[in-house]
């Protein structure tokens, strides 16, 4: 069985972890391969409901194995603390498994991603705070500290050393900050050795070798396709590639073990942090969204930006992606409007576009061209098939469908775990 993709196919946020808990046992590992804990999946299971942020979406089933992939960057503290929690709730974490290659997040990391953002003021990116792109820069510029290197204290002193070497000067003298000593990142990071030891293995080499057993890989991301460091709304983006592309440099996977790519989407937007976003609702529509779908950041708990559907953004997402499939989330949210607007396209400065602008400069002036489609008012979280949604739900679907350019082959419904319609197995994807 080839590898599946999971990605989110608009700002994130899109219900990524209620698609990966869909699939349950029938996959045998699910892989985050990119990202850190700045991003956020909501599951509920029963009455349950689990946050997560660092760990793969597949930790909650006991049949899967989940692995950390190399093209993530671990804080060690948040995962353990992570773990801690869905342990106390009585969730095994013992099978996770870590790539030797993913990169740490040390206090320095944090710290610049802090002060930087406080520094740039009204021109902030709205990053989390969580030392993110600073461990990625770190990792391109090649002075990253990977979790191998906890295992030699000699390496990991070097390289603190040679990091903190330039990176205290910009703390002390430019932004007015005590030095951070090498010592204090040698220690804090070698408490955590112990505990990692057991979990750290050539993940790579396992998830190939389980592919060539006819084992399910499901690849998923942290954030969506807006998000992509190359293909999102830059410079208002994260700091690695969430789109399928990263799925293979992230995991160790190559592309022609992938057959599948399952794009997730909102029945409606949403987006957090700073940057254009041509549908939103700064209005009662917009809070009423927000209000209905909980729309809340899972990590950093600040309210979503709101608006309706932009199928431009979709058939980019699906074109970036190579989306076979679509898992459109949410859209019992949308009950109880009379008239749900849908973009199907821009106007740039008089000019219409049915794609996403080339520049940053036309994205900022895009306004939305919108359809209205008739809505329901009929309560859908019971709905198990197509046929049991109203006849103006189904025609939203179908009008999304194809405004989008890929099938939409499951529907969620509610927020618990069975309230989601399956119409194509996400598993046999072509």
């Amino acid at each position: 069985m080839p590898a599946i993709v999971l990605v989110g196919a608009q700002w994130g946020d899109e219900g990524k972890g209620k698609a990966t808990d869909l699939l349950g046992s029938r996959v045998d590992y699910c892989v985050r391969y990119q990202g850190g804990n700045n991003a956020g999946h909501t599951v509920v299971i029963g009455d349950k409901k689990f946050a997560l942020h660092l760990l793969p979406s597949g930790i909650l089933t006991p049949e899967v194995t989940p692995v950390i992939g190399n093209g993530v960057v671990i804080d060690a503290g948040v995962m353990f603390q992570e773990i801690d929690e869905l342990e106390a709730q009585g969730i095994d974490c013992s099978k996770l498994l870590i790539s030797a290659n993913a990169h740490l997040i040390t206090s320095y990391h944090v710290t610049l991603d802090k002060v930087t953002e406080r520094f740039l003021g009204n021109s902030k990116i709205g990053t989390t705070g969580r030392g993110i792109g600073p461990t990625y820069a770190d990792k391109i510029s090649r002075l990253g500290i990977r979790i191998q290197d906890l295992f030699d204290e000699k390496i990991l002193r070097a390289k603190v050393e040679g990091s903190l070497m330039s990176k205290n000067q910009v703390i002390v003298k430019v932004f007015n900050r005590r030095a951070i000593s090498v010592d204090e990142v040698v220690e804090d990071l070698m408490q955590y050795n112990d505990r990692l030891r057991p979990l750290i293995a050539d993940t790579s080499l396992i998830l190939n070798r389980a592919l060539d057993d006819n084992k399910v890989v499901l690849l998923e991301g942290g954030q969506g396709t807006l998000l992509d460091v190359d293909h999102g709304t830059y410079p208002f983006v994260t700091s690695s590639n969430p789109t399928a592309g990263g799925a293979c440099a992230g995991s160790g996977i190559g592309p022609m073990r992938i057959n599948g790519v399952v794009g997730i989407l909102k029945a409606y937007t949403t987006r957090v942090g700073s940057g254009p976003f041509p549908t939103e609702l700064n209005d009662a529509d917009g809070e009423a969204l927000r209000t209905i779908g909980g729309e809340r950041g899972v990590t950093t708990g600040r309210a979503r930006r709101c608006g309706w559907f932009d199928a431009p953004v979709a058939r980019y997402a699906t074109r970036i992606n190579g989306l076979t499939d679509i898992f459109l989330t949410k859209l019992d949210v949308l009950t109880g409007w009379e008239k749900i607007p849908v973009c199907v396209s821009y106007d740039i400065d008089g000019t219409r576009s049915d794609e996403l602008p080339m520049t940053q400069t036309e994205f900022h002036h895009a306004k939305p061209i919108y359809e209205y489609l008739p809505g329901w008012s009929e309560d859908i979280t019971g709905a198990k098939t197509l046929e049991d949604l109203p006849a103006n739900a189904r025609a939203y679907v179908k009008f999304l469908e194809e405004q989008s350019g890929a099938r939409i082959s499951a529907i969620g419904v509610g927020q618990d775990r069975d309230a989601t319609i399956s119409i194509n197995d996400l598993l046999h994807s072509s």
